[in-house]
C-alpha cells in the first residue's frame, strides 16, 4: 500500500521506520523545514523525520505549511493510497485530507476520547492517570475527534517520566499502526465514533502550567517534575533564581512547602502534606546535573525556601 507520511519529532520516527519495515511503500515523508540554531541562527537543524527518511532514501517534502494548491498537486501525484499523520505540527485541511482514497490516519498518544490535543502524553502523568495508551484514528476536521481504528492500552509506571513514557508510546504507535493499515488493506477495519461526552482535553504546556506550586498535595508536585521531565521542566525559583527539577520522588516526611529540609546527598523538598525528594535539577544558565552535585558546589542550604 502506497503511504504518505506526515511528521515531525523523534515520536514520529519509530512509526515512519516501522512501516518500511513492514513493506509499505512510503512515497514521501512530510515534516516541517530544518530549523536555525545556535547564536548566530545560521546553522540549519533538520527534523527526526527528515534524517530518518533520507536515511531509507524516502523523498522528503518540507513546506513551511501543508496548504495550497502546488502542494496539494504534489501530494496528488505521488498516488498515495493512504495517509499517516503522527506528530507533524500542522492542522491538515480537508482539501487534503480527502486526497488519499482510504484517508489519512493519526498516531495519537492516549485512549482517545481520553486527552485530546498537543500534550497527552504528560498530562496523563499530571492527572495521575493509571493507565494510557495509542490510538490509530481517522482524522477529520475536529481537534482528535474523528472514529476510532485501533487501540493499544497501556498501564502507566508510578516513576515514568514524561520524555520515557513518550518514548515507550512511540513505540506502541508504531505497532498499532502496523496493525491498523494490515487490517485497512485487507478492508476488514471498523471505525468507532467517539463519545465526544466522554472526551477531556490535553492542552499545551505553558510556563504557569510548569511552575511548582508548593502549596499543592506533595503527590502532585511528584508528578509534576516527572511528566515534564525532560522538557519543558518543572520550575520553582530559589532566592529570585530559576531552577528547573528533575527526577522526584514522594517522602513521606513534612515540612513547610518549599522549603529544603535535607541536603545529605539529596535534595528534599517540603509540599503539601509531605515532602518530594528531587534527584536532578538545572539552575538558569547551567546545564542539568545531580542534586547532590549541585548541593556539594552550595547552591542550597538546609533552611531556604524554594516559591
Amino acid at each position: 500500500m502506497r503511504v504518505v507520511f506526515f511528521g515531525t519529532p523523534d515520536f514520529a520516527v519509530p512509526s515512519l521506520l516501522a512501516l518500511i519495515g513492514e513493506g509499505f511503500d512510503v512515497v514521501a515523508a512530510v515534516t516541517q523545514p530544518d530549523k536555525p540554531q545556535g547564536r548566530s541562527r545560521s546553522t540549519l537543524v533538520a527534523p527526526p523525520v527528515k534524517v530518518a527518511a533520507q536515511a531509507e532514501d524516502v523523498a522528503v517534502l518540507q513546506p513551511a505549511r501543508p496548504t495550497g494548491a502546488e502542494f496539494y498537486r504534489t501530494i496528488r501525484d505521488l498516488a498515495p493510497e493512504v495517509g499517516v499523520v503522527v506528530a507533524y505540527g500542522h492542522i491538515l485541511k480537508p482539501d487534503l485530507l480527502a486526497i488519499p482514497p482510504r484517508g489519512m490516519v493519526n498516531v495519537h498518544p492516549s485512549l482517545l476520547p481520553e486527552l485530546r490535543g498537543a500534550a497527552p502524553v504528560e498530562w496523563a502523568i499530571l492527572n495521575g492517570l493509571e493507565k494510557t495508551g495509542v490510538t490509530i484514528m481517522q482524522m477529520g476536521e475536529g481537534l482528535d475527534s474523528g472514529p476510532i481504528l485501533h487501540q493499544i492500552p497501556h498501564r502507566i509506571p508510578d516513576d515514568v517520566t514524561g520524555g520515557e513514557l513518550s518514548e515507550h508510546l512511540a513505540e506502541m504507535g508504531a505497532q498499532a499502526l502496523v496493525e491498523a493499515l494490515q487490517l485497512l488493506e485487507a478492508n476488514v477495519l471498523k471505525p468507532v465514533p467517539q463519545k465526544d461526552a466522554n472526551a477531556t482535553y490535553a492542552p499545551k504546556l505553558t510556563r504557569e502550567v510548569a511552575r511548582v506550586s508548593w502549596n499543592e498535595p506533595a503527590n502532585a508536585v511528584a508528578r509534576k517534575i516527572l511528566a515534564l521531565d525532560p522538557r519543558p521542566g518543572a520550575w520553582a525559583e530559589l532566592d529570585g533564581n530559576e531552577v528547573k527539577l528533575f527526577r522526584a520522588q514522594l517522602a513521606d516526611v513534612t515540612g513547610q512547602p518549599g522549603e529544603v529540609l535535607t541536603t545529605d546527598g539529596r535534595l528534599l523538598i517540603g509540599a503539601g502534606g509531605a515532602a518530594v525528594a528531587v534527584q536532578e535539577v538545572q539552575p538558569a544558565g547551567k546545564p542539568r546535573m545531580a542534586a547532590a552535585e549541585w548541593v556539594r558546589g552550595r547552591g542550597v542550604a538546609v533552611g531556604q525556601r524554594f516559591t
